[in-house]
């Protein structure tokens, strides 16, 4: 059914920024580029070890430095800079966005794409677990070269900042943001200056950005290729933050810092490595941090710190919004949101995701103990993810930019073929660590699938069991039961069923109130809804109308706050005198349902620990009545 929609103007509602550019690039550098920013501490050193001390040192140093380049500049700057950050849906990014752009645009929604997409969200979410243990545990790993004695304190340290970390999630980020963009600007010029100044420690390390050297180094080291390459992929991880962040700043600001600040600081930096240890291949060990001189190692681990911690950050707050998503999308349970900022609605904290993201990391950093160790476990989840964004960007640009074949393959095949030699390289990581973000991800994507096909079944239920609200109307309109004072508002997700909770009051209870009203909230496949295409409302006469709100996925479904549109079209009550009646089921597990018994009581389990519709919708706990029912499934 396709509703008319209210046309509003209600500034109350409504929520439009602008922002100069300038500031925008600046948060940008903050939130966008503090794990690609991060990458150099590590990247190169690990490349470095896979190499096993085979071959000429100098040939593997140009080697691997031009594989770094070549990687940066073909998976950021042409696949993620110049094609993705264009596959927009209105404005937001990220993998579920584009999952619900893609399926939106053929007809039929094909059910493989939503499996691509829960399977990158899935991905996402190992990744994000990864990313603060590695990127806090290699920056604390300095103290080896600045106090080795206290190197045994470098485990110890870490849990402390991450613990801190995820404590101060819950009073919001806003404040801490503000300082998150300068420290990652003095981040990058500080990349770009120490590498700058080592680059004459060899000046023919410029020579690197030949791509001859990439492809001799793969061609004469056939046996350690995909071990390289697998480390040389931990310089681009943190790309699809690009995609992700798109909603909060837009395209222009994050092409801008990336081609004005990032892209020739990180490239600065790697040459500077590259060049140090070529004039000291002692320091190989640890070239970052052994690169700048004594009296500024301390200020650098400092800085390190910071920068990860910032890192981290970036990736926690995009598992919340990623989170947010797939439960407005129906993909997870509802679990409770808290906001942080009264202004800005994207600053949100999901405590259960942050205590699952918290012990996983703890456990982690137990576990590896190195950021060495850890290197092993991140880039699979990364990978897959970037794979799975190509072929979803494939769909897009034939379907939705209406590119000829030729001219989509042109450009995805090549990009694919990338993807693929990188997955392939992390795969092999797999026995040493990297199953961790698969274990992580197949968890995610199995309580995904669980929840998706159990909500299908309860649907089929119930719909089994509800009789069309026009019948149930028309029949109350030739046997009027008594009347009561007041507004009742009826939540149902069966736009045309009559709500269960409204057959159940007039079972028990036998009466009606003055005015009834069967509301129902709908998400759409777009981000954001305009507050003038967010209500519909239609009268079926004096007792009974019907209210379908539409939200966006990235929208918080606050009820109440909406309702205040519904006044232009003359809907008259007062919240103090209204009702709202929800019906809470009890699930129970059935040997021949349409799920594996196991599979029933995992979703019996997601159910029960969901957050309550009164707190997901906004709606005052004092007018909300509850009727429970049970459906076997």
């Amino acid at each position: 059914m396709t509703y008319p929609q209210l046309r509003s103007e209600d500034p109350e509602i409504g929520h439009e920024t602008s922002s100069g550019t300038a500031p925008l690039v600046l948060a940008a550098l903050g939130v966008v580029y503090g794990d690609i920013g991060t990458s150099p501490l590590y990247a190169f050193r690990e490349a470095l070890h896979a190499t096993a001390g085979l071959g000429s040192h100098r040939d593997n140093v140009f080697g691997i430095l031009s594989l770094i380049v070549w990687a940066l500049t073909v998976v950021v700057t042409v696949k993620y800079v110049t094609f993705v950050l264009k596959a927009d849906n209105h404005g937001e990014g990220g993998t579920l966005s584009l999952m619900t752009l893609a399926r939106e645009s053929i007809p039929g929604r094909p059910l493989w794409i939503m499996v691509l997409g829960v399977a990158g969200a899935s991905l996402f979410l190992g990744d994000a677990i990864i990313t603060p243990a590695i990127s806090v545990l290699s920056a604390v790993e300095g103290i080896q070269v600045v106090a080795p004695a206290l190197s045994h304190w470098v485990v110890p340290i870490t849990l402390t900042i991450i613990a801190m970390l995820f404590i101060i999630q819950r009073f919001g980020t806003g404040g801490v943001a503000a300082v998150f963009g300068p420290v990652m600007a003095l981040w990058f010029a500080v990349l770009g200056i120490s590498g700058g100044i080592h680059i004459l420690d060899d000046p023919a390390i410029l020579g690197a950005i030949n791509p001859i050297h990439a492809i001799q180094y793969a061609g004469n080291n056939v046996g350690l290729a995909i071990t390289v390459l697998g480390a040389v992929f931990l310089a681009v991880t943190g790309a699809e933050a690009l995609y992700v962040d798109l909603g909060h700043f837009g395209r222009r600001p994050i092409v801008i810092a990336w081609f004005v600040f990032v892209f020739p600081c990180l490239l600065l930096n790697y040459f500077g490595q590259g060049a140090f240890v070529l004039a000291n291949p002692d320091m190989a060990s640890h070239p970052f941090f052994g690169m700048h001189p004594d009296w500024a190692r301390v200020p650098i681990v400092c800085l390190a710190t910071a920068a990860t911690v910032i890192a981290s950050q970036a990736v926690i707050s995009g598992a919340y919004s990623l989170v947010r998503q797939a439960m407005h999308l129906n993909l997870l349970p509802r679990m409770q949101i808290l906001h942080t900022s009264e202004t800005h609605s994207g600053q949100i904290f999901i405590p259960q995701v942050n205590s699952f993201l918290f012990v996983f990391v703890v456990a982690l950093v137990l576990y590896f103990r190195s950021s060495s160790g850890l290197s092993a476990a991140y880039g699979i989840a990364v990978t897959g993810e970037m794979l799975i964004t190509s072929i979803l960007l494939f769909v897009v640009m034939r379907h939705v930019w209406n590119w000829k074949m030729l001219s989509a393959a042109a450009v995805i095949v090549p990009l694919l073929l990338i993807d693929t030699g990188f997955f392939a390289a992390n795969i092999a990581k797999f026995p040493d660590g990297g199953w961790v973000p698969i274990t992580v991800a197949s968890i995610m994507g199995l309580m995904m699938q669980t929840w998706i096909s159990g909500r299908r079944l309860l649907a089929a239920r119930t719909r089994a069991d509800e009789i069309p609200l026009r019948s149930i109307i028309d029949r109350l309109a030739q046997k009027k039961p008594p009347t009561v004072p007041g507004t009742a508002i009826f939540l149902t997700s069966d736009v045309e069923g009559a709500p269960t909770a409204l057959l159940h009051s007039l079972k028990h209870y036998k009466v009606l109130h003055e005015q009834n009203i069967i509301l129902s909230v709908v998400t759409a496949a777009t981000p954001f809804v305009p507050d003038d295409d967010k209500i519909f409302l239609e009268s079926f006469n004096p007792l009974f109308s019907r209210l379908v709100i539409t939200f966006g996925y990235m929208e918080t479904p606050n009820i109440p706050r909406v309702l205040a549109l519904a006044r232009k079209l003359g809907l008259s009550f007062d919240i103090m005198s209204t009702s709202f009646f929800l019906s809470r089921r009890t699930i129970l597990p059935s040997k021949k349902g349409g799920m594996p018994f196991w599979q029933d009581r995992l979703f019996i389990a997601l159910a029960r620990n969901a957050g309550t519709a009164t707190d997901y919708f906004g709606l005052p706990s004092g007018r909300v009545v509850e009727l429970g029912l049970q459906t076997v499934i």
